[in-house]
């Protein structure tokens, strides 16, 4: 360690050792400036989804709310492909800054990872989680003209007719795709995934009756359930969703250990200045508080949450864990 006395002796170190103590001290101050004038333009929030799915009903809710707290544009942007990874690479190689937020799901933040043999972004190092929005169960719908009308019929029906039907997801390695496929292992169907650019298509598809049935988020469903265009036989969840109370779960149903839901949360890019995540997390969790925001998630079907940077990120590696273990006992995978 460098002592006073050889400091005194030698003003050479004594002025670089000063020049960095000072240069320090500029750069927490820039930060803390950078992070009180916040924001101080638009922000852009984007979606690794088409339009009208549930990261984009939740998101524009959350940028709505956003948008009348800082007085700012929020924009909220659709860019899917690729399972959600071609908008979430945007936002990892976006400058880290505050103005560019990404509504990370399970998907993205959880189940590609494994899911995919290689990814352009590495989910837990070039993020910084800021709050875990809402979480939703999944249904498990199919098309009116189908003469299934509970799981257990859904299975037997399957069984006799092996690979003729087919259901529909938001897209390869989706939750919707997952739920699919653990229904397949657990239940010993052969159901065949015809996957979608977003869940709007694949529910339009399953009315129409071009493909049979559909796993999807509550919230996207909703609509389409209370206008009686779909049958519902069961939610993914571990119990009854308060939105469906009469709706079985599928464990329930006869096929145990059977558990999916799906997330949203949102996300910057690493290297964002703390103050700001902190900034943005007491934002998020003040609108998430707020009455007339929960009843919106609630009437869409999603459960509000609103917790820390330092809980979301927990719950990012939980779920890591947890899907790597299904993906590796499905063997499910994307190239």
């Amino acid at each position: 360690m460098t002592s006073l006395k050889s400091l005194l002796l030698y003003p050479a170190r004594l002025k670089r050792v000063s020049s960095l103590i000072f240069g320090g001290l500029l750069i927490s101050t820039g930060v803390l400036a950078s992070a009180q004038t916040y924001p101080s333009q638009s922000i852009r929030l984007l979606v690794p989804f088409a339009a009208a799915g549930t990261s984009d009903l939740v998101s524009r809710i959350v940028a709505s709310e956003l948008a009348n707290l800082w007085s700012v544009p929020v924009i909220v942007e659709n860019r899917a492909g690729a399972g959600g990874n071609v908008g979430t690479e945007m936002i990892a190689k976006a400058a880290p800054d505050g103005y560019s937020l990404l509504m990370g799901t399970v998907a993205t933040h959880a189940i590609n990872s494994s899911l995919y043999s290689s990814l352009p972004f590495d989910h837990l190092k070039d993020f910084s989680p800021v709050s875990l929005v809402a979480s939703t169960p999944s249904v498990l719908e199919v098309n009116l003209a189908l003469p299934v009308n509970s799981v257990q019929e859904l299975i037997a029906y399957a069984k006799n007719n092996p690979g003729k039907l087919n259901f529909g997801s938001a897209g390869n390695g989706s939750s919707h795709h997952l739920a699919g496929e653990l229904f397949n292992t657990l239940a010993g169907t052969k159901m065949v995934h015809v996957p979608y650019r977003g869940t709007a298509a694949a529910l339009t598809d399953v009315v129409g009756g071009q493909i049979q049935l559909v796993f999807d988020t509550l919230p996207s469903s909703m609509s389409f359930i209370k206008a009686n265009k779909l049958k519902v036989l069961a939610v993914t969840s571990a119990q009854r969703d308060p939105a469906l109370p009469d709706v079985p779960t599928i464990a329930e149903s006869g096929v145990p250990n059977y558990e999916v839901g799906s997330w949203y949360g949102l996300l910057v890019p690493a290297g964002t200045p703390k103050p700001i995540v902190d900034k943005l997390g007491q934002a998020i969790a003040h609108i998430v508080r707020m009455p007339e925001v929960r009843a919106k998630l609630l009437a869409l079907g999603a459960t509000p949450v609103g917790n820390s940077p330092q809980e979301f990120a927990v719950h990012i590696r939980k779920e890591t864990d947890k899907w790597s273990a299904v993906i590796k006992s499905s063997g499910a995978k994307v190239d």
